[in-house]
């Protein structure tokens, strides 16, 4: 005979689960006391929920599969919410499993009672309250069948009452789905696609994660249409290494080989990708795109002809029917921009940059405290970390310094919250990561502002030896809203951060800590913490003044700079 809670955890072990993150409490003590005696899988207490669901969702981000994480009744429950909207946007499969009140006193608005059937009604593909041992295995397989097929989240609240309930005796195993993925589009469709690629003169592509599994096919796609590539963000780990035709993400963290590519084209090839900045994408142009999912079929701009398929495969059917392009004129121009933009960045990067001439120069400009300026940090990220190491970065200028700077060669990977966009993720999907694999090294680019929303969740990276390298860019400023403002000509208010010194205090809670306040010192502070066997805080003092501009700067975001940095200056103390 095994209890409700039992059967909830082993089955999850038998599917391969091998964590749980959450907070220990009340209804869900009965799962915690079963994970206790699951070898296969680990407890690991968070300081804060929303910690645990960002570990959750980073790990299905990057792997794929189920990942479980557990929230007690109330604000318990609640504090996942932030996390849960994480997964649920990066199309992530987790399992949330949620306390609520006991049976006889659920709708009495009793002591931390809250509706979790209404609470998690948005954020989830599935979504509903065990109250009876009748209901099990279904509602589990329905949890995770849900998850796993629609790449979502699955929350399953357990009233107090009754994880510790015995299951009937014979019932039998869940069984869970293995996802089968959609076929290629009709040959008709292709048909008509292959003859609008075949006429147009110049095709650009904009590929995206939905194409991570047919990196080959792209590729071969890219070479037969002579097309540069724009890759988004969350595509940069299967397509930034060894790939001539790439030339950067766009949006605000692009360049200007990006707008190149867009704006020189004929046709716009959207690959795998729902990028949502409807202002960066091309006008004018036919537009075709590929997703498995037909929601996205012209959600973001006017698309002439969508085919809903698996990428891998539909490109497959697509190529024989393609005539090579022997003008690649349009793919030089574009690598060229790039490569010009790349030099440009890299000139930032060299640790000696203001030593020379220019650089004097532009510091009594952009940088009169001489601060760190982070594209130093990730320049030397990128020439240290192994080269299958994984990367987080938080929403902001952390990402931006990223995508600029550190290269996805080899086995690396990349998790981020590029969907919802939230602050403070970094470091708990760092932990996330960390924990599937202790070997593999961890590395967390967190803003200071993201960092310090969640920093009480170091301590787990302590007590449970999550060796995460976790790099502050600690510019004492919320540094894309300073940005935004500045844009629009909005004085920068309220962005400021009054910081501690982050390495003293990781010191304090026994973790490693590194402070670095010359750009000469990064590369020897680097090397340390990616040497260090167990988790490290580096706390890299930057420039708050560095601004990355968008791929085309239009003349009122010049405007608005110029109307901002006079009113800061007016209202600057003297």
């Amino acid at each position: 005979m095994s209890t409700v809670a039992e059967m909830i955890i082993t089955s999850l072990a038998d599917h391969g689960v091998r964590s749980v993150w959450g907070v220990v409490g009340d209804a869900l003590n009965p799962v915690t006391d079963a994970i206790r005696r699951e070898d296969r899988v680990e407890w690991i207490g968070v300081r804060h929920e929303e910690a645990g669901a960002f570990a959750a969702s980073g790990q299905a981000q990057l792997t794929g599969e189920v990942a479980v994480c557990m929230g007690t009744v109330g604000p318990g429950a609640i504090h996942l919410l932030n996390g849960l909207y994480d997964a649920k946007k990066s199309a992530a499969p987790v399992l949330a499993i949620v306390g609520q009140v006991p049976r006889e006193d659920m709708g009495s608005d009793f002591f931390q009672e809250v509706d979790n059937d209404r609470v998690f009604a948005d954020v989830a593909v599935f979504n509903h309250t065990i109250t009876s041992v009748d209901q099990l295995p279904m509602l589990l397989e329905q949890a995770v069948n849900a998850a796993i097929s629609e790449r979502g989240v699955a929350v399953l609240s357990l009233p107090g009452d009754v994880g510790g309930l015995e299951m009937p005796k014979g019932t039998r195993p869940p069984r869970f789905v293995t996802p089968t993925p959609p076929a290629a589009p009709d040959i008709d469709e292709l048909e008509r696609v292959a003859t609008v690629l075949n006429d147009a003169a110049k095709v650009t592509l904009l590929v995206g994660l939905g194409a991570a599994d047919a990196r080959d096919e792209v590729l071969d796609l890219a070479r037969t249409l002579s097309a540069p590539m724009v890759v988004s963000l969350k595509a940069k780990a299967p397509f930034d290494r060894e790939n001539p035709y790439e030339v950067g993400q766009s949006g605000l963290l692009g360049n200007p080989a990006t707008a190149e590519a867009f704006d020189d084209c004929d046709v716009l090839f959207m690959v795998g990708t729902d990028f949502p900045y409807r202002n960066f994408y091309p006008e004018g142009k036919t537009v075709i795109q590929l997703d498995r999912n037909g929601r996205h079929i012209g959600r973001r701009t006017p698309v002439d002809h969508g085919l809903v398929g698996d990428v891998g495969r539909t490109l497959r059917s697509l190529l024989p029917l393609l005539e090579p392009k022997d003008d690649d004129k349009h793919l030089a121009k574009a690598r060229k921009s790039y490569e010009k933009w790349g030099e440009r960045q890299a000139e930032l990067a060299d640790p000696s940059y203001e030593s020379k001439l220019i650089g004097r120069i532009r510091r009594k400009l952009d940088n009169t405290e001489e601060r760190i300026r982070p594209e130093v940090v990730g320049a030397a990220l990128n020439r240290h970390a192994s080269r299958d190491a994984v990367f987080t970065a938080d929403t902001g200028m952390s990402a931006v310094w990223l995508s600029r700077f550190v290269r996805m060669e080899g086995d690396r990977r990349l998790i981020g919250s590029f969907n919802l966009g939230s602050m403070a993720n970094a470091m708990p999907q760092a932990l996330g990561i960390s924990a599937l694999d202790r070997k593999r090294e961890v590395i967390a680019m967190s803003g200071d502002g993201g960092l310090s929303m969640l920093m009480g969740d170091l301590l787990t990276a302590v007590s449970h030896d999550l060796p995460v390298k976790i790099f502050v860019f600690d510019n004492g400023r919320l540094g894309m809203v300073k940005l935004e403002m500045e844009q629009v000509g909005l004085a920068e208010y309220g962005t400021v951060l009054h910081n501690p010194d982050f390495a003293k205090l990781a010191e304090a809670i026994g973790m490693h800590g590194i402070r670095v306040t010359k750009a000469r010192d990064v590369d020897a502070a680097v090397r340390e913490a990616l040497a260090h066997d167990g988790p490290v805080l580096v706390d890299m003092v930057t420039n708050p003044e560095e601004v990355a501009l968008p791929p085309k700067p239009t003349l009122e975001q010049g405007w608005g700079f110029a109307i901002a940095k006079s009113k800061e200056f007016i209202d600057s103390p003297e």
